[in-house]
């Protein structure tokens, strides 16, 4: 258990609790979810599908959980995210960043799934729910905003807290780096159960540079789609410091482990699936790539950060403790 230390003029300590409470109750469902969908995934739901779930009852709730496991998970963990940040931050600064990472990574989606650009030529499936201009799933935006908040919170225990410009970038850098090292399995993951599909173009025309970036390279996956993920995440993480400065990531944010759990959890599906179905170093440097920040974050602990002066009708933070936070 840890306590917040914000001041957050605007919300009384009785909000703070209650949604430091939800947001732990939507990461516990998130969890469970995710973590019966890896053992899922990697045991009866990899081909050849077992004869027991051929059944018309079992059948049918395979192609519920099909449909909707995969929604409903992803809607879990970005409640548990907003409303994390909702009582770290305060409401009003929690969904102005949400706002600002949903439209501006939702906006590289579309380009991408519109042109190819930054990402490469692909298209999403109907498995992720409700897709906006019938291109991108709905979720999509909603994970980019959860796991930048994870990744910030993971810089935020790593790197020197400064508010000047030079380090604002060097975080921004950072956290599209730990944000990337996920894709490492899940892009293979997702790719192999259909939620999302390649299209490699002929590129016989192009430079070697283009060809050597555009080409399969790892499992299905160009190296460009790597290269859009850090673009991407770079200027959507940049974007949520200028309204969160990095010494309030690190007063307020980091002592919590909360956004650690959460990071670690994404990562249990789309490693469990690489390793079960042939994609072996998806699932061994997927591993690699989110446990060393993890891991380091994990055991560097909370950073050492002066508290906010507190103002006058403001809640000291510092009061507040709620459980598993």
């Amino acid at each position: 258990m840890t306590t917040a230390s914000a001041a957050l003029p605007s919300q009384d300590r009785d909000t703070t609790a209650v949604l430091l409470k939800a947001a732990l109750i939507c990461l516990v469902a998130h969890s469970i979810l995710s973590a019966f969908s890896a053992f899922a995934f990697a045991t009866f739901l990899s081909p050849p599908l077992p004869a027991w779930l051929a059944t018309p009852t079992n059948a049918k709730a395979y192609a519920i959980g099909y449909q909707w496991g995969g929604q409903t998970t992803v809607v879990l963990g970005a409640l548990a995210g907003i409303l994390h940040a909702m009582g770290r931050l305060g409401s009003r600064t929690a969904l102005t960043i949400f706002a600002v990472s949903f439209t501006v990574s939702l906006g590289s989606e579309l380009l991408g799934t519109y042109t190819g650009l930054p990402f490469g030529v692909y298209g999403y499936t109907n498995l992720l729910g409700y897709k906006i201009l019938d291109l991108v799933p709905f979720n999509i935006p909603t994970s980019w905003f959860f796991m930048l908040y994870a990744s910030l919170a993971i810089c935020a225990r790593l790197l020197p807290a400064k508010d000047d410009a030079t380090s604002r970038w060097w975080w921004a850098l950072m956290a599209g780096v730990v944000l990337t090292a996920w894709d490492v399995s899940m892009d293979p993951a997702m790719v192999k159960t259909r939620h999302w599909i390649w299209s490699i173009p002929d590129l016989s025309g192009e430079s070697a540079f283009s060809q050597f970036i555009g080409r399969e390279m790892f499992y299905g996956m160009p190296l460009t789609n790597w290269m859009g993920w850090l673009l991407t995440g770079i200027i959507v993480a940049r974007l949520m410091l200028i309204i969160v400065p990095p010494t309030r990531w690190a007063r307020d944010v980091a002592p919590s482990r909360f956004p650690l759990v959460l990071y670690g959890v994404n990562g249990l599906l789309p490693i469990a699936i690489c390793l079960r179905q042939d994609m072996p170093w998806a699932g061994v440097l997927g591993f690699i790539a989110m446990a060393i920040p993890l891991g380091l974050a994990w055991r560097a602990g909370a950073p050492a950060v002066a508290p906010a002066p507190a103002r006058g009708g403001s809640l000291d933070m510092r009061s507040v403790a709620v459980a598993g936070d």
